[in-house]
């Protein structure tokens, strides 16, 4: 599933092609992936100018000149491709779709602008969504965004902020706390995993056992990290091509995500995968060593 690096990736390529484009049409093959209805979409879609592209953790809010906004989640296998002339802008899930003739068997739903542009959301296993929502009071009103918690790239979030979201989940593990998207919203596995190595904190461990001194650094590392895969266009040299037609290669810089048997760059150690808050977890065991009681240091 995207994170969010990846997704502003998608939202800094689609910037660069979507404003100011009127849509023409639109058409789709699975309702429960648009679940709009024929009235709104006649009212509010067609004819509408397209303003700007924004983000919401891990959604992408496209703002209409109606006074509505289409609201995308690529959900686990997505895929965003924007197509004109000899342009091409494509993010997602890694297969064919992204580079293949569109639209083909993924198409879940594809919108023609007035210039003769597309925009193809396809979506194999047909999780992801796009929602036609009021803007006004939309962050307020939509019962996804408004769970979501903070922004961990915005200038405004501080380490404050990050420590008290955590204090009210002590008895949880760290990894299963910074993955809570009501936390903070936009961190998934990839850089769970790659922030508790840069910070030394054994995923597993339960968020009272950590110190300050440790938790800064998580705070820290987890944006120094995002920041980083969005100046290199994504996690994956597979799932996303960006507006210039550059693959993402994040991932090739990778501590430990994905690193399962190899040596760690730190210490020499195995780096092994594990079972955390349900999910597929790498981790240094000498790097990361799991306490048994308070660390205090």
């Amino acid at each position: 599933m995207p994170e969010l690096p990846e997704v502003e990736t998608v939202r800094l390529g689609l910037n660069k092609f979507l404003p100011g484009l009127k849509v023409k049409s639109v058409s789709f093959d699975w309702p429960k992936g648009f679940p709009n209805s024929k009235r709104l979409v006649d009212t509010k879609l067609i004819g509408s100018s397209i303003l700007k592209v924004d983000r919401r953790g891990k959604v992408i809010i496209i703002p209409l000149s109606s006074g509505y906004s289409l609201l995308i989640h690529l959900k686990m296998t997505g895929q965003l491709v924007f197509t004109k002339d000899h342009d091409r802008f494509g993010a997602g899930h890694p297969n064919d779709s992204l580079v293949s003739k569109l639209p083909d068997r993924s198409t879940r739903v594809t919108f023609v602008f007035n210039n003769d542009a597309r925009l193809y959301f396809n979506d194999q296993r047909k999780f992801g969504w796009v929602k036609l929502e009021a803007s006004n009071g939309l962050y307020e009103n939509n019962a996804f965004l408004k769970k979501l918690g903070p922004e961990p790239l915005e200038k405004d979030y501080t380490y404050e902020q990050f420590r008290n979201a955590l204090s009210s989940r002590k008895k949880s593990t760290i990894k299963a706390v910074i993955l809570d998207q009501t936390v903070l919203a936009g961190v998934g596995n990839i850089y769970a995993d790659e922030g508790l190595f840069a910070a030394r904190i054994h995923p597993a461990e339960k968020v009272e056992n950590i110190s300050q001194i440790k938790l800064r650094r998580l705070f820290k590392a987890l944006i120094e990290i995002m920041s980083l895969s969005i100046s290199l266009g994504g996690s994956s040299d597979r799932n996303y091509v960006d507006a210039e037609g550059k693959r993402g290669s994040y991932l090739k810089f990778a501590k430990v995500f994905r690193r399962e048997g190899q040596d760690c760059p730190e210490c020499g150690g195995k780096i092994s995968k594990i079972r955390v808050a349900g999910r597929g977890t790498h981790v240094c065991n000498r790097c990361q060593k799991l306490k048994t009681s308070i660390d205090k240091k």
